[in-house]
């Protein structure tokens, strides 16, 4: 799932993973909130989840909780990979280094036993940035998204509360 800020892709996707398991459901969050605000996010998106999903908090080695997680999962739902993107960002990880954790990532994915969601934010629909550093973010962003996009069986992307499939998954015949 991906979409703009407050487009309804976070709820989409818990709805859509609630959908595929009934258990044995994974939420990996990426996010650590720095300030009173964004702790209430995180409440108010722990209250939309339910006491059904197992809530594992990873801001950088998302590719290790999956591999971890895999086996007994029924459903795991990334949220969010821009999140994971600034984490990287924050903790100095160059280029490189965040190439080395996508490729990770991606190798995670593949091996993975049961289905997964991934959600970010697109921001490269804007302006172009005016400072190095979002114009790095936002071209990494980018990089990432099609990267997650071409593995992916079904992209979704959300605007104004509307999903709209930009790359239909397999129907099985």
């Amino acid at each position: 799932m991906i979409g703009g800020c407050r487009s309804g892709k976070s709820s989409f996707a818990l709805d859509q993973a609630d959908r595929t398991a009934k258990e044995n459901k994974y939420f990996i969050a990426t996010s650590v909130p720095l300030d009173p605000e964004m702790e209430k996010r995180v409440e108010k998106h722990q209250k939309e989840r339910g006491k059904d999903w197992h809530t594992i908090e990873e801001p950088v080695l998302i590719h290790e909780k999956i591999n971890e997680y895999s086996g007994k999962a029924g459903v795991i739902l990334i949220d969010c990979l821009t999140l994971w993107l600034s984490n990287l960002l924050y903790r100095s990880y160059d280029p490189d280094g965040i190439l080395e954790l996508l490729n990770e990532l991606e190798k995670a994915l593949l091996g993975c036993k049961c289905p997964v969601f991934l959600v970010s934010n697109e921001v490269g629909m804007g302006i172009v940035p005016e400072h190095r550093l979002a114009r790095e973010f936002r071209d990494l962003a980018g990089m990432i998204h099609q990267r997650m996009a071409k593995l992916s069986d079904r992209v979704i992307m959300t605007i104004a509360g509307i999903d709209v499939e930009i790359k239909p998954g397999q129907t099985s015949k």
